[in-house]
Order: structure tokens, then sequence, then C-alpha cells
């Protein structure tokens, strides 16, 4: 059997040649590069490089001479237009100003400056030069040019008017109006943009660009002027509602607008105090109602005007044009009620409401009314009409009232049950020394100008009247008599005593006769307003009530006369009235 004999294996040969022939080529096309980039610096020996600009006109691959031509054809014809403000245009021409080329080697110079072999790196970078001859003009001819454009003359240039803040404008408040930009030029810099135009021979010139009007130094954005906007609409934006009862008074923006500033500085906002206090003294012009006349539908049926006294609303117009100040200051909204020096029961028809004290200083005769029901009614003793102690007619409110005060005076000291003064030293009482009440006893044996009030009397209108409650003295022709009462201690009124409406006492029944029976309290009517207040009377503390009557002398602290001493008691004044108005008429009231 014939074996297979294995071939062998020889290697074949590198390719020698082949790399030679890579090489070559490789070789070959290097030195054609360096050929190409060598050729290419060359022609940069006589062109500028790419990306080269003079004067701002691009002269990329161009020679000196074709720069120079570039320049001498922009020269003939040329003309610059100026773009102004608003659509305008103006032209300035080169003929007008003597325009030619004028070169001084710069050119030249720049050219010779290039290294060519790097004109690779110049494709991708800016190359620029000023020239400053290149071409000439006449400057005094373009300076009178420049003088002559319309842009220019002042009855064409309109100044910029910075941004301010408005008036006041009912339902926006303060507003910034916005600034005006105008058109007026800044010389010098249109000058020399138009010079730097024409040495470059731009066919435009944009004024706005060039940032040549003046502008305006505030505008619309100013962070100033924007806070000093909130600040002021912070005080119009407001409003302060008074509230009287069913009546309003609103004082919002429209006012109080009229009553702020800016001040010096610009930034600060100026509340002016006295119109406030102008404002509240309106207010209180048209709501107090102290000092003021008032209409009362009295118990007897007949109308009177009572135009005497201090009753009534008083605003505290210094503390609340403070608080008004403030509140306004503050820029917060609010409904309040004036801060007031005296109340009155009612902002309605009448400001006493339907609980008072009537008193008929004529018939000598009084009502008191509680929540518009009648509580009870009484004779009275009022003060000395023959010694000139007249009680004084007039409404005023309680000042105040005590249990067990002691009325002093010189060498004197009245003790009573119940003390309610309501003008100055005057006030009701109890006068357990008195028998008798009503009548004439006032004529001539009056007190010094109190009320006097069978005790039990006292206690009733004691126990349910308030301080600050109203007391309405009068004088009503045709209700006088010359019948008097009798005050005894054990009365049914003073049993019921601590009841809101208390049963008349047996002593009362017999004054009522000639009085209504009424259990209601008769309607009244608002009063006119008196031109002049009356000033208002003194008004003691409590503490002072030890001051306002003096104690009778031993004899006259005696029990209450019979009834046959009636008559030399109504002729003559007794017990403690004859001290006080012989030693105190000028200090307080007579028992």
């Amino acid at each position: 059997m014939n074996e297979k004999q294995p071939r062998s294996r020889k290697k074949k040969p590198f390719p020698v040649k082949a790399v030679a022939i890579a090489a070559a080529v490789l070789v070959v096309c290097a030195g054609s590069g360096i050929g190409y980039y060598v050729y290419q610096a060359q022609q940069y020996n006589h062109v500028f490089f790419p990306n080269t600009v003079i004067n701002g006109m691009d002269v990329s691959k161009k020679t000196v001479d074709q720069v120079k031509e570039m320049i001498a054809s922009g020269i003939q014809g040329y003309s610059l237009v100026l773009k102004e403000r608003g659509g305008d245009t103006e032209e300035i021409f080169g003929a007008e100003i003597d325009l030619k080329s004028e070169f001084d080697g710069s050119l030249e110079n720049y050219l010779a400056a290039q290294e060519p072999m790097k004109w690779f790196s110049h494709r991708s970078k800016k190359t620029e030069y000023e020239i400053p001859t290149m071409i000439a003009y006449d400057k005094t001819k373009l300076s009178e040019k420049i003088d002559g454009l319309v842009c220019l003359r002042e009855d064409y240039a309109k100044a910029p008017a910075d941004a301010y803040m408005s008036e006041y404008q009912p339902g926006s408040g303060f507003s910034i109006v916005p600034e005006e930009q105008g058109n007026l030029l800044k010389k010098d810099v249109l000058t020399e943009g138009i010079a730097h135009a024409i040495d470059n021979l731009s066919k435009e010139l944009d004024l706005e660009e060039l940032d040549a009007y003046e502008k305006p130094e505030i505008t619309s954005d100013h962070e100033g002027l924007q806070a000093l906007a909130d600040k002021l609409n912070r005080y119009v934006n407001m409003t302060v509602t008074y509230q009287f009862s069913d009546s309003r008074e609103t004082l919002g923006g429209d006012m109080i607008s009229q009553w702020i500033s800016v001040g010096a500085d610009g930034t600060t906002v100026l509340l002016d105090r006295d119109q406030v206090a102008a404002y509240v003294k309106g207010l209180a012009s048209k709501y107090d109602t102290a000092y003021k006349s008032k209409t009362l539908n009295t118990s007897y049926g007949k109308t009177v005007t009572i135009s005497k006294g201090f009753y009534g609303w008083k605003i505290n117009q210094g503390e609340e044009t403070s608080q008004l100040y403030d509140i306004i200051q503050s820029g917060e909204s609010q409904t309040r009620e004036p801060v007031y020096s005296q109340k009155a029961n009612s902002h309605g028809a009448n400001d006493y409401g339907n609980t008072y004290v009537e008193i008929n200083l004529t018939a000598q005769h009084l009502f008191f009314y509680k929540d518009g029901k009648l509580v009870i009614e009484s004779d009275f003793v009022s003060g000395n009409h023959a010694k000139g102690y007249d009680t004084p007619s007039g409404a005023y409110p309680l000042t105040y009232k005590q249990k067990d005060a002691t009325l002093k005076g010189e060498n004197y000291r009245t003790p009573v049950s119940y003390w309610m003064p309501f003008n100055g030293n005057i006030g009701m009482h109890d006068a357990k020394w008195r028998s008798s009440f009503g009548g004439q006893i006032y004529m001539t044996n009056g007190s010094h100008g109190c009320v006097n009030l069978p005790p039990a009397v006292a206690k009733v209108i004691f126990q349910n009247i308030s301080t600050g409650d109203p007391v309405l003295c009068y004088h009503l022709d045709g209700t006088g008599s010359k019948s008097t009462s009798t005050g005894t201690k054990d009365t049914q009124a003073e049993t019921k005593a601590a009841e809101t409406t208390a049963a008349p006492t047996q002593a009362e029944t017999t004054a009522a006769a000639s009085a209504p029976s009424e259990t209601t309290a008769p309607a009244s009517s608002p009063a006119p307003e008196p031109t002049t207040a009356a000033a208002p009377s003194p008004q003691p503390s409590p503490s002072e009530s030890s001051a306002a009557e003096p104690h009778p002398d031993p004899a006259e602290s005696s029990p209450a006369p019979s009834p046959s001493e009636t008559t030399a008691a109504e002729s003559k004044p007794s017990g403690p009235d004859q001290a006080v108005f012989e030693t105190t008429r000028e200090i307080g009231p007579g028992v």
C-alpha cells in the first residue's frame, strides 16, 4: 500500500514591494500637501488674509490696489442715510463735504506685516484694522451739515420726560405715568457717530442703535417709584366706616387722597393731621347732640323744646383724631364707633331714648320712664324761686348715684339716703324733712336748686336709674298747681322698689289727679341745632357728693311739721334750705 506523504508547508515571503509602494504614495501625498500649503501661502504676500476687515470693509483676499479701488468707487455718489426715531430719515452726501480718498501707506504696511505661512489659522480668525487716512473730507462742511439737520432743530426736538406718579383717580387710585423718550439728540455722540460712519463709508446710521438720544432718568420700572405707588395706594385703598346706629359715615380714598402728599425726599408719604382733625370735627358737628336743643312730647300731651343742658352724644375730637390718624397710617380698613367723651341713649329720633326722668318745673311733678314704661311719678320741690335758686331747665345726664351720702356745707352736714346729681351739684334726693311736695312750695320755701323727693320715690328712682341716663327739666305753661301732696314712709312704691316698673305711692296718687296716667313714655322728635353751644356745668365725681348740701341746724332737723305748719313753711325756707342759700350758694345746691 502506498502511504500518502504529508505536504510540507512553506512560509510566503513578506510583501516588501507593497509596503514600499504605500510609503512612496504617502511621501508623494505629503509632499503635494505641503506644496499646496506653501503655494497658498505665497499668494498672501500680495493679498490680505481671509476674514480681514479694514475700516469696516471686508478686504479678504484683496490686494492693496483692489482695496483702494473699493474705497474710490465707494466715494463716488456716496451718501449716508440717518435713521431717526419715529421713522424719519435725513441724508448727508459725500459731495457736500468734499469726500475723497486719501492713503498714507497703512494698507501696504498691514499687508507686509502678514506672515503668509500662518494663512490657515486666519480662516477662522477675524482680523480688523482701523486706518485714519483712507478718505478725507472737509470737516467744517460736515459740521455745518450736521448743524443744519432737522433732527437737531429746537422746534423739532422734544426732551425726554421722567415717569411720575399720577394724580389720584377715583376707583383706581394712584398709578405710574410712563416716561416719554422724546427725540432730543446728544450732539457730540451724533457727530462722532456720523464721522465714524463716513470714515467707513457706511451707507446707513441708525441713531437708535448709536444710542444718540437723551434718556429719561426715571422710568416706570424704577423701584423707588413703584414703592411710592404702593405706599400711596395703601392709604387710598382702605376705608373707615363709622357706625351711628342705623346711620353710617364711610371715609375712603376719595377723601384720604386729599390729605396725603409726598415728602421732599420723594419717597415719604405725609398725612395731614389737620385734615384728619377737620374731618372728625365734621362728624362731631353732624352727630354730636350735647348742648343742642331737644324736643320732648311731654306726659301732658304737649311738646316742649329743651334748649339748655349738655346731655347728648359728644365725640372726643382730640382722641378720635389721634386714633383715626393712626388707623389711616396703618392702612387697615375697619368699622368703628368714634371715641366719645359723653354718650347718650340713642342715635334715633331723639338722643335720650325711652329711659329718662321727665321733670316739669312748672307743675312740680316728675315722671320716670324706663324702656318706654312708666316706673313712677311724683310731686317734688325744686329750687327757691324767691331767692333766685330756681332749678335750671335743660337736658342733663345723671352724673352718678350714691347711697347714704352726706351733703356738706359750712357748719352743717345733711345726710340723705339717695343722692343722684345731674347738673353740677344739683341733683335729685330724698327730703325726709319735708312733709309736703308739689304745688307752689318752691316759690318761697324751695331748695337751693335740688329736686327734693319723697323718700319712697327717691328710692324707686335710685334703684332703677343708671349713670348717664337723661334728666329732662322743662317749664310748661298751664300745668302749675296749688295743690300739694304728702310723702309717707310706708308706701306701695317703696315696697316694690326693686321692680323695673313700680306702682305709684299713695302720695303720688293725689298728685297724679291732674297728670295723665300713661304707662308708656311719649314719643319725641329731634331737636333743632343751636348756633352756639353753651359751656357745660361742672360735674362732681362721686367723692364730691359730701360737698353738695349743708347739714341743717339742730332745730331744722326736727321731724316734719304738722299740716297746720304747712302755710308757714311755704312762706319761709325752713331747715337745711335756709342754711344752704345763706352760706353755700356758690358751692352747692340746697336741700
